[in-house]
């Protein structure tokens, strides 16, 4: 058997295993992680692809295991958080950006990214600031090596600080930057931090919408937005939960299902962070993003708890 194969076979044998009840969100983002930086992904293209897809079905998944009442009273209190957070986090970052002499726009896109919701802000905020391809890989680079370090940095804090499942749900949803790394924090921590915090970062995620729209209204521009279709089959799918209860297992089941492929997309993410991306990355924009990060979550972390959110 030649290499290449030998990395596909080994490739599709660690997929499936994370589709078993046996590995958790952190071990299958660490298998992925391991899995390209040593031996390499032999599916690069085709891994970022079909994540994404299955993030998207699973988010709508996890709607199935909610109330349609839980998830419009957690939008309600954290909506508020969200648009401080955003506008903090854009002033900080554009200061940090003039700081550390970052490009214009790397920059921006980094901030957006960090302030509203990773890889999405920053590919429906490149458009308006006309950045080019190389401004918006290092920008989802950055962000995207951060993720990876929150989904497994975010629960080791929370359990030393002995933060309730509650306030780290609220937490992972304003502070880390990708849906993904949110969804697989949150799990790690406890199921009621997985509905808290997946509600709060769809939350976070309808502001891309009218900041991008804000932008491009300042920048005389014309760029149209809508909110992301997976966030309408999330609340479809828990107005549906509300509507028939009498069909509480299956909805508990699909739910169920739907965490189970979060295992799998993350085993997906971990696999492309390539030796490439952490070249293409820069000294730069990663200091810029990191610090902006940190103090980010710092600063968010204090605020909830000056706030009493419990």
């Amino acid at each position: 058997m030649d290499i290449d194969r030998l990395r596909k076979t080994l490739f599709v044998i660690l997929l499936v295993l994370c589709a078993t009840p046996w590995v958790g969100t952190a071990p299958a983002l660490a298998m992925g992680v391991l899995f390209s930086l040593s031996v390499g992904n032999p599916w690069p293209q085709q891994t970022a692809h079909y994540s994404k897809m299955l993030l998207q079905i699973s988010v709508v998944g996890l709607g199935f295991g909610l109330g349609l009442g839980e998830v419009i009273q957690t939008g309600k209190d954290s909506i508020w958080y969200s648009a401080v957070g955003i506008v903090c986090t854009l002033l900080l970052g554009s200061v940090l950006g003039k700081l550390f002499r970052t490009d214009k726009n790397t920059s921006a896109l980094i901030s957006f990214g960090t302030a509203i919701c990773g890889g999405s802000a920053i590919a429906a905020m490149a458009p308006v600031l006309k950045a080019k391809d190389d401004e918006i890989a290092v920008a989802l680079a950055t962000v995207f090596t951060l993720n990876s370090v929150a989904l497994l940095l975010f629960p080791l804090i929370g359990r030393w600080l002995q933060l309730d499942q509650n306030m780290f749900g609220v937490w992972s949803g304003l502070a880390i930057h990708d849906t993904s790394s949110v969804v697989g924090a949150t799990s790690a921590y406890g199921v009621l931090a997985l509905t808290v915090g997946t509600t709060v970062k769809l939350t976070r995620a309808v502001w891309i919408a009218p900041v991008v729209m804000v932008v491009s209204l300042i920048k005389g521009g014309e760029q149209k937005v809508s909110i992301p279709l997976f966030i309408v089959g999330f609340m479809a799918a828990a107005t549906l939960r509300t509507l028939l209860p009498m069909y509480e297992h299956y909805w508990g089941e699909l739910a169920a299902i739907a965490r189970q492929c979060l295992v799998m997309t993350l085993f997906m993410v971990g696999a492309g962070l390539s030796r490439e991306v952490l070249r293409t990355v820069g000294i730069r924009p990663l200091v810029q993003a990191a610090i902006l990060w940190v103090l980010v979550s710092a600063l968010t972390l204090a605020a909830l708890k000056e706030l009493g959110v419990a």
